[in-house]
């Protein structure tokens, strides 16, 4: 057997082609949530999505180190600094921003992601703006950027993973330096010992692996800062990817072909139940779509204020071909589109997903 070479293609260049070489080496490193997991109120440790941009850094807790630069009071804080802190534990549901990248057509070229991009954790761990109160922030500050201790190339640049948050967005209590995920120490590939978490942003944002906080006098144009935009083509400025937009999510129901994962589904009343969750507001709505008509399904209470939402719809599925859909609404008045939202990186493409069944 003639094994297969790699195919080595640009990427952001969108495709209508099968799987490339690179693509199908981004998937086996990464992993999304099986959508029965959406039964979980918080995702287990193991069923939580996944994507690691450059290599898995090797931390001893003993050996690590944050410094924070460019303050009036330069520190650097020990793991144990870190646990010694206020603590407080918040559920918060995290998305790929590439969530859906391989539904869109032209495809664009990176990690092919359908709908599995989501997992909903409690993070434990302590408020960012203390520490940075403490530091003594100048009055020149405009930004803080975040350095990750994973090296890499992306985009022809080497360089360290590296974030920046407003003065603004980092003020606000929820954002954390986070050390454990659903109770125990992170794991290596969650950013152990210490990672960033920003709520109701999609996940680029919380950089794991935290080595570095520095303060920065004007917008910090670093690759993963200008990569993640809404580009109509590439070359455009475009608008930053920030907050997740709304999304349901639903359980496929019946059971599953191996090899297509088309559902088979027995005649009669069948409970319909899934997670919705938006970034720009509390879920207000989803409907469920059978055929293309649509009813408002029934919401549960969220399990956090930076969760997800559970629901549930009672379906009298008679037999033959259906599509089901669900879609959401938040408060601030966004809802799901009908049709895929293109733009050149495949970001926050959040159509409303439609699951084909079999009833017998």
């Amino acid at each position: 057997m003639v094994p297969m070479e790699p195919t080595y293609t640009r990427p952001g260049e969108p495709t209508d082609g099968p799987l490339t070489f690179e693509e199908l080496q981004l998937a086996t490193r990464n992993r999304g949530m099986p959508l029965e997991a959406l039964r979980y109120d918080v995702t287990p440790v193991g069923l939580h999505y996944l994507l690691t941009h450059f290599d898995i850094p090797f931390i001893a807790s003993a050996d690590w180190r944050l410094t924070i630069s460019g303050v009036e009071n330069p520190a650097e804080l020990s793991y144990e600094d870190i646990r010694a802190m206020p603590a407080a534990t918040l559920p918060v549901t995290m998305e790929c921003a590439g969530n859906g990248r391989a539904k869109l057509h032209p495809r664009p070229i990176s990690n092919p992601w359908i709908n599995e991009a989501i997992g909903t954790a409690e993070w434990t761990g302590t408020s960012l703006w203390p520490i940075l109160e403490r530091a003594g922030l100048p009055d020149s500050a405009v930004e803080l950027i975040f350095t990750g201790a994973d090296p890499g190339i992306q985009g022809n640049v080497e360089q360290f993973y590296e974030r920046s948050l407003t003065l603004a967005e980092a003020r606000r209590p929820e954002v954390m330096l986070v050390y454990e995920m659903n109770g125990r120490p992170l794991e290596p590939q969650h950013g152990f010992p210490v990672r960033l978490i920003v709520p109701g942003w999609y996940g680029m944002t919380s950089v794991k692996w935290l080595v570095s906080i520095r303060t920065a006098t004007e917008p910090f144009h670093g690759y993963q800062m200008t990569s993640y935009r809404y580009r109509a083509a590439s070359g455009e400025v475009g608008e930053p990817v920030q907050r997740m937009r709304p999304r349901a999510l639903m359980i496929p129901p019946g059971i599953p072909d191996y090899f297509s994962r088309h559902r088979l589904v027995q005649a009669g009343r069948v409970v319909l139940v899934g997670r919705a969750w938006s970034g720009e507001g509390s879920i207000d709505r989803v409907e469920v779509g059978v055929d293309g008509s649509g009813a408002d399904a029934t919401l549960g209470p969220s399990v956090g204020d930076f969760a997800w939402r559970p629901w549930s719809f009672e379906w009298d599925a008679q037999p033959g071909e259906h599509t089901l859909s669900c879609r959401a609404t938040d408060s601030a008045g966004n809802t799901q589109p009908t049709e895929a939202p293109w733009n050149a990186g495949g970001f926050g493409n959040n159509m409303a997903q439609q699951v084909p069944v079999t009833v017998r």
